[in-house]
């Protein structure tokens, strides 16, 4: 199994500068580099501090010029939120300035606070529509010239300008929850990303067994690469455990609040939902959000890991987002590296 960090710039206090952010996320990558890691992943976010990530191919571009190996994915490009000439020939400038180490993640899009501001109110559950005319298209630009009449967009022939470095275009991977966007990855010849976000491992097993099928119903394609992705905390002793799942509770309780979309957003803040709040909901109580994502010691992380691994998962990204200062997350990082990820060299 391999492993890879995902992450965005989180600013929860206005005084805190822009560029220490990103310096600081610049930082966690290189550590992730020297550790070994396969990628690194960051999102595409409008108006949301607590995942400050607009256009990750330009902050991708930048970490390039910094990193040596190391591969760059997008996790997720929104679909609805680009044309399919520009993100073709936009991905393919991202990857020749890489040394053709861009990979595409490409997603239907979460949050409907977006949607009201890129697109005028679409909803953000019919972006599915738009994901899946978007990639085939994209595809094809990069063979040649493409004529495309769709739903969605038209456009007379033109072709990716420049042209990808990597033969046979740059590698995509889908963001799968249901059934449909498994098969729709697995027929289309794309790798497939999947989060269980705060659920429990029953979760992921129900993730794998979709990707399973759709591997099944798709024989004529060559097995894809399944990535799963969960928020990590790696605790020196059981006594930190506590600890990271609060931080981790607490991103939820600014996540919940950012999918509630209600109003309540400030200059690209919202107060995160209290513990009464998130009451009715049993995946937030502090014992089940230990029990349900990476939080342990590096003991406890390698058992889980172990389990993934038997399903067939090929990645497991660490999600680092958590609210809490840069050196802690470089800390659990870096434990991470010198004691949970040489038992899978």
């Amino acid at each position: 199994m391999r492993f890879s960090l995902y992450a965005h710039a989180e600013r929860f206090a206005d005084e805190t500068p822009w560029d220490q952010l990103y310096d600081e996320l610049v930082e966690l990558v290189q550590i992730a580099e020297a550790g070994g890691f396969r990628a690194f992943w960051v999102g595409e976010h409008y108006g949301m501090t607590f995942a400050a990530a607009p256009n990750p191919l330009t902050f991708l571009a930048h970490i390039a010029a910094r990193t040596k190996t190391i591969r760059l994915v997008t996790g997720n490009i929104v679909a609805p939120f680009w044309h399919p000439v520009r993100l073709a020939s936009e991905a393919a400038l991202t990857d020749v300035l890489s040394g053709g180490r861009l990979e595409l993640g490409i997603a239907r899009g979460a949050y409907q606070f977006e949607f009201d501001r890129l697109l005028g109110g679409l909803d953000a559950m019919a972006g599915g529509s738009l994901m899946r005319e978007l990639v085939p298209v994209v595809q094809a630009l990069w063979a040649g010239d493409v004529a495309h009449d769709g739903e969605h967009w038209s456009f007379p022939a033109t072709t990716s300008v420049p042209a990808p470095t990597q033969t046979g275009g740059i590698p995509i991977w889908i963001a799968a929850r249901d059934p449909a966007s498994h098969d729709f990855a697995v027929a289309n010849g794309c790798h497939v990303c999947c989060t269980p976000l705060a659920r429990d491992d029953q979760e992921v097993a129900d993730l794998v067994s979709k990707f399973q099928t759709a591997c099944s119903a798709h024989p004529e394609r060559p097995r894809p690469q399944l990535m799963m992705l969960r928020h990590f905390w790696c605790a020196a002793a059981d006594d930190e455990i506590a600890d990271g799942a609060r931080a981790i509770k607490d991103w939820y309780a600014y996540f919940e609040r950012w999918i509630r979309n209600d109003g309540a957003a400030r200059s690209g803040h919202v107060p995160l939902l209290t513990d009464d709040e998130l009451a009715g909901k049993p995946i937030y109580d502090l014992a089940a959000v230990a029990a349900n994502n990476l939080v342990g010691t590096p003991a406890t992380l390698i058992r889980r890991l172990r389990h993934y691994e038997e399903l067939g998962i090929d990645e497991v990204s660490l999600w680092i987002d958590n609210g809490r200062p840069h050196a802690q997350k470089r800390a659990i990082l870096q434990r991470f590296i010198d004691e949970v990820a040489p038992a899978f060299a």
